[in-house]
């Protein structure tokens, strides 16, 4: 059987810009993406802290190091520039079987302050 898992979380991402004409997605700064190790055109779940919103939307890749965080399409309903945001992914786990969770902490810059690794078995 299955098990679905977190397997990375953004936390405290803060939100940039909000682009109602963009293509439908989040963009995240390439540096955070890699330490969260999230893939391009990822699925994610986006939790808004400041208004309590929740979405599912894709990753886009921001410039590296920029620390840009956008919400473009359909997403920029779902926040404005200043809100903190989590994001996270998940993994789906055969029974018995382990899966590395990376949690990576943002800074009030948009920059990694801390990640933290654990490891959760199904």
């Amino acid at each position: 059987m299955l098990k679905k898992f977190l397997k990375s979380k953004l936390h405290g991402l803060k939100v940039i810009e909000a682009d109602l004409n963009y293509r439908g997605s989040i963009t995240i700064d390439k540096d955070l993406i890699e330490a969260a190790e999230l893939k391009e055109y990822e699925m994610v779940k986006v939790i808004n802290i400041t208004n309590g919103e929740r979405f599912e939307t894709y990753v886009i890749e921001g410039k590296r190091g920029s620390g840009y965080i956008g919400l473009n399409g359909g997403a920029a309903r779902k926040g404005n520039p200043g809100d903190k945001l989590i994001v996270f992914s998940s993994a789906w786990i055969e029974e018995g079987e382990s899966c590395e969770v990376k949690v990576v902490i943002i800074d009030n810059n948009n920059g990694v302050e801390v990640i933290r690794k654990d490891t959760v078995t199904a």
